[in-house]
């Protein structure tokens, strides 16, 4: 072997299991593992986890904080007429630049793979062609996939449509949509019935905006999951925000939860975003705004959750750390219980991974060695933490390293050093 990661904690609760490493494959999970490595690495019972993955981005806006001015109100939308006064001055190098090290940032927090949205609205397609060269290059240690996304909407911005099928046709993976943006119900509908069926004709995944608003009567999911029907879409359809629907009639949502269940429709949330954008024309109560994530859970509704946004246009902070989302994503939604905890990191880690369709994911025998050691001992701890990435792996290979985080203490009669952990034993 290459290499055997010794007594780790994986995240189903395994403990002192040992990974051997044969190139970039692992080859054996075990207990006590008889195999002689180049290397070995005692994780000392740390937890040792997937990589982490982002299921809704927008690389196509991120590090542009400021550009052309800072977002005063940090409202959504002020936030989409910034963009539309950047979309003019962007030049494609510089989108690179800032993609690609946006891409140094995840690849240094252990997120390997990213579905990004990308503006197919310019008629330039600079964007398009600018991410596409970033997907090139960073290939060796990131899954980049992207979505064709007519961000002004599809039939109310000219040639979006022809635009998407320009971007599809250059090698973007997936087609996008933004329904509650049309300026009629009646064409948000329309919009989705023409992209889902231009998905089925091409054997393309789907992933749309749907329904990102306050207005309990948004209801484009619903249009969403009847069309996945329709078409035998199903597994291959995700809904992202779906934030109308912490806002909608129990009655209706009794509803609608089951139909988004049988289309075998994805729900992808995005915690931080949700709750800053959200609520907005609210005095007091105020809406949290991030959807019914427990309640789809329960359904049987695949749900993930994505950062959306590093310093952009719509949000001046975030360092693509998918502990953080998860974080935001656990207190936002009260999934304050163990099961609930579990379940938050999973919406970071494998469940991501199922709704990307990402081959070889997971720690067992045949798997791609993609790894990440976490400076915690179990996944609550490295929640409550955002616990610093001890290694990283990407097939195998090392690709970045972290110290762990601890502080000297000069206090009396008191430890010399504290970690913030519980007595390993507790753990």
């Amino acid at each position: 072997m290459d290499l055997v990661i010794r007594n780790a904690t994986l995240a189903d609760g395994r403990r002192n299991i040992d990974i051997a490493i044969d190139g970039d494959t692992i080859a054996a999970v075990g207990l006590a593992l008889q195999v002689q490595a180049g290397r070995a690495i005692d994780v000392g019972g740390d937890l040792v986890s997937t990589p982490f993955v982002d299921a809704h981005f927008h690389m196509d806006a991120t590090l542009s904080y400021g550009l052309p001015r800072v977002n005063a109100s940090g409202t959504l939308l002020e936030g989409i007429a910034l963009w539309g006064e950047l979309k003019p001055q962007l030049a494609q190098d510089a989108l690179v630049e800032r993609a690609l090290q946006y891409c140094d940032w995840a690849a240094a927090r252990g997120l390997l793979a990213i579905r990004t949205h990308v503006d197919v609205c310019d008629e330039r397609l600079l964007a398009v062609e600018a991410l596409l060269d970033v997907k090139r290059r960073v290939a060796p240690y990131i899954d980049l996939q992207l979505v064709a996304f007519p961000q002004d909407g599809l039939l109310r911005s000219p040639g979006a449509f022809d635009n998407l099928k320009r971007a599809i046709g250059m090698g973007v993976d997936v087609v996008g949509g933004i329904p509650h943006f049309e300026r009629t119900m009646a064409q948000g509908a329309e919009s989705v019935r023409l992209l889902c069926e231009y998905a089925a004709g091409q054997g393309l995944m789907v992933d749309m905006h749907c329904d990102e608003s306050d207005d309990p009567l948004s209801r484009h999911i619903e249009t969403l999951a009847a069309e996945t029907l329709r078409l035998g879409l199903q597994g291959r359809v995700t809904g992202s925000h779906l934030t109308s629907m912490h806002s909608m009639d129990n009655y209706y949502v009794s509803k609608l939860l089951p139909l988004i269940a049988e289309s075998g429709v994805a729900a992808i949330a995005n915690p931080l975003i949700n709750i800053t954008l959200q609520g907005r024309h609210d005095t007091y109560p105020k809406r949290r705004g991030m959807t019914r994530v427990p309640e789809l859970l329960a359904a049987g509704v695949p749900v993930a959750f994505g950062h959306d946004c590093v310093m952009d246009p719509w949000y001046g902070l975030g360092s693509g750390d998918m502990l953080e989302v998860a974080h935001m994503g656990l207190h936002v939604a009260q999934m304050t219980g163990q099961a609930a905890m579990l379940q938050c990191f999973e919406a970071v880690t494998a469940t991501p991974a199922r709704i990307l369709g990402l081959q070889g994911y997971g720690i067992a025998p045949g798997c791609k060695a993609d790894l990440v050691w976490l400076d915690a001992g179990s996944p609550v701890e490295a929640i409550r933490l955002r616990a610093a990435r001890r290694l990283v792996l990407r097939r195998g290979r090392v690709i970045s390293e972290a110290p762990p985080a601890r502080a000297a203490l000069r206090l009396p009669g008191r430890p010399e050093m504290v970690d913030f952990r519980l007595n390993r034993a507790q753990e």
